[in-house]
């Protein structure tokens, strides 16, 4: 059983199978070899793992998505953000994070963010005198808040697999990722001040005042998802909804930059997403329940706990283990995969698992741009037409400061659970 459930998915990964066919045959082996339970559990378990009314804000929150990244809104988010940047040194690279942060807020998508705000702030950040290298590593790896800010999609599919509250994943995520932002935008400003370039501009309140009036509306959603769940007014999957309407309303009917074409564009993107997340959702809960019916995940605790190791070391493995497993896959297939194992385990040890699961999103963020094979790597490349060689040279002090703020939040669960504390009384 062990080498059904554990060396043949390996094996079939660095074979290249896709996740879902890596999960699924593993099941199916182990049914038919060891389980010797009818096939039937096969379909009828899929099916059970997408009947959940929680996934349906994965298209909406994706088709939001879609639509905040065409047109103006992100040209709007960036205007805003930089006409509140001011003398700060730097003031071009904090609003490139900023914004980016602010756009992740409206969309949950990091590599989104990288296409869209990377379009719009890589002509400036050259045109005002930013090394290529430096522009490269901030561009591609400013989307790995995007995997913590809500309405993160990664955080939504843990609360799925983990079968924890996505409001309170969502409480938990807002400070860790203010804290990553603060640190991205404070190591840009030590940068820019050490090299003297990016010394900022004189700050205006009318210039402010025209950047806010012509950006309120693209600020709109993040405000509808947040106050509408801790308002008590919509659960996440009501407010997914009533920020992709919105969302399709402001280009189509306010900006009059997208057609209804457009729309069914992005519609037939969004169908596409979801399809290939919503299989690879269902056979990792199958493979995650013949997990815990063969006593993997009780097993495994037992002889990690039997070990008598300290916390810190055992989440320290963890981190790593993460980061290394961050590296080759995306987020949602690496939460479906690995959630059932380590979840048991950090209960078992007596961390929160909402805690836990800012801790895993982290982890996997910084996997999106950290080499060898970082999505994100991959989308500033084609996007952005950035040599891939000056990426990888460019990443290599950003990955640094993330791995300060993961330090921070895996060690002070305060920076998580203050959230949830102050939004879920």
């Amino acid at each position: 059983m062990s080498l059904v459930l554990g060396v043949l998915p390996v094996a079939l990964l660095l074979l290249g199978f896709p996740i879902f066919l890596v999960l699924l045959t593993a099941v199916v082996a182990a049914l038919l070899l060891f389980m010797h339970i009818p096939l039937s559990v096969l379909h009828q378990t899929l099916f059970g793992a997408i009947n959940a009314y929680t996934l349906l804000a994965v298209p909406f929150f994706i088709f939001t998505g879609e639509l905040m990244g065409r047109g103006s809104v992100a040209q709007r988010l960036v205007n805003f953000v930089n006409a509140g940047v001011g003398r700060i040194p730097g003031g071009l690279g904090v609003t490139t994070v900023c914004s980016s942060a602010l756009f992740g807020a409206m969309s949950g998508l990091s590599a989104a963010s990288v296409a869209t705000i990377g379009r719009a702030m890589l002509p400036a950040l050259t045109k005002a005198g930013y090394p290529l290298r430096f522009s490269a590593g901030l561009l591609t790896s400013m989307g790995a808040i995007d995997v913590v800010i809500p309405p993160s999609i990664p955080l939504l599919v843990y609360g799925t697999a983990a079968q924890e509250s996505v409001p309170r994943l969502y409480a938990a995520g807002i400070l860790p990722a203010l804290l990553l932002t603060f640190l991205l935008c404070a190591y840009v400003v030590w940068y820019c001040w050490r090299n003297g370039i990016g010394a900022g501009r004189v700050f205006a309140w009318r210039e402010l005042g025209t950047a806010a009036t012509r950006g309120v509306t693209a600020l709109g959603a993040p405000v509808i998802i947040f106050g509408g769940i801790y308002g008590g007014v919509f659960t996440p999957t009501e407010a997914a909804a009533v920020a992709c309407v919105y969302a399709a309303g402001v280009p189509l009917l306010i900006y009059r930059e997208l057609g209804w074409r457009d729309v069914f564009d992005c519609a037939q993107s969004t169908a596409i997403f979801t399809g290939q997340i919503l299989v690879i959702v269902a056979c990792s809960i199958l493979f995650g329940w013949v997990l815990t019916v063969n006593q993997v995940p009780a097993e495994l605790t037992q002889w990690l706990t039997g070990l008598h190791l300290p916390l810190w070391s055992l989440l320290l493995a963890i981190n790593v283990l993460l980061l290394l497993v961050g590296s080759f896959m995306d987020p949602i297939s690496a939460i479906l995969l690995l959630t059932p194992l380590l979840v048991p385990l950090v209960k078992a040890l007596g961390v929160d698992p909402v805690h836990f699961g800012i801790i895993f999103a982290v982890n996997l963020g910084i996997g999106l741009f950290h080499p060898p094979f970082g999505i994100n790597i991959f989308v500033a490349q084609t996007v952005l037409r950035l040599p891939l060689n000056l990426i990888y040279r460019g990443i290599v002090p950003f990955v640094f400061v993330y791995l300060v703020g993961l330090a921070i939040i895996t060690y002070v669960p305060a920076v998580s659970l203050t959230g949830v504390r102050w939004l879920m009384h």
